[in-house]
């Protein structure tokens, strides 16, 4: 029997922190046509408003160390303002929407993460996902938008990576559906040169990503979105694709990005 299909997309860098091309990109991500799924970031936001609160912000390798008082803006900001801000525009596009965080119905356990050396603070790494929810939702034909706060089992919310959600919503509910993961920015795709749009690379498989990684070949920040991205796809997930937010329904046809195979 055929599985439905079911896209979820992830949208994050300059995007979220532009309100012209979220509006833009939202309008694209209205078009597509079938069950959908946005999980965003919005971390530039966050960091912003930590800032004007006077709340010392630490990043480490490009993750947050979220004490107690930036768990606080990271879920005013992600679970609050970005969120409900990119439901209601939906909801005016004619697109019925909802917006959850991983803490609603306890859909998404996390557990806080633990780091040999450093203390990540309130930083969650996902356990479990509840796709019976995620499913009773879908099927009331309501688009899923994720904020990315979790969880643990004593009530603690964690705050988890968006690229990661995505990951681990789209492994989970591809036992059930044919899954396609987007994760969306403001690049063309995946580049060798991070400063260099023209060198964007159509198609990636593992065995060229593990040889990239060792020749120092690709641009580092890139690294840990191709190892959600792989790990989906050896997890069932039908095809995932990196690339740029302007025309999402370019990336889904095969014409832009980087197709991960």
């Amino acid at each position: 029997m055929k599985k439905e299909p079911l896209y979820i997309i992830k949208v994050g860098g300059n995007i979220i922190d532009d309100d012209v091309k979220l509006k833009s990109f939202l309008a694209s991500f209205t078009q597509i046509k079938g069950k959908k799924i946005l999980v965003h970031g919005g971390g530039k936001i966050a960091t912003k408003l930590a800032e004007n609160l006077n709340i010392p912000q630490q990043m480490v390798d490009g993750r947050r160390i979220t004490d107690s008082e930036t768990l606080k803006v990271v879920t005013m900001v992600y679970a609050g303002y970005i969120n409900k801000n990119i439901v209601a525009t939906l909801n005016s596009l004619n697109e019925t929407s909802i917006g959850l965080s991983g803490a609603d119905a306890g859909f998404i356990k996390a557990h806080k993460r633990m780091h040999p050396s450093i203390d990540y603070g309130y930083v969650g790494d996902v356990d479990a996902i509840n796709t019976a929810i995620l499913t009773s939702l879908i099927d009331l034909n309501l688009t899923l938008v994720i904020a990315p706060i979790t969880q643990d089992d004593k009530g603690q919310l964690l705050n988890t990576n968006a690229d990661t959600i995505a990951q681990e919503i789209a492994k989970a509910m591809s036992e059930k559906m044919e899954i396609t993961l987007v994760y969306s920015f403001e690049k063309k795709g995946v580049l060798k040169d991070i400063d260099d749009e023209e060198s964007f690379i159509p198609m990636i498989n593992l065995a060229c990503f593990e040889k990239m990684k060792e020749e120092h070949t690709i641009f580092a920040g890139m690294i840990p979105k191709l190892d959600n991205a792989f790990e989906a796809i050896g997890a069932g997930v039908n095809k995932v694709i990196i690339g740029d937010a302007s025309n999402l329904q370019e990336l889904l046809d095969g014409k832009s990005g980087t197709v991960i195979c």
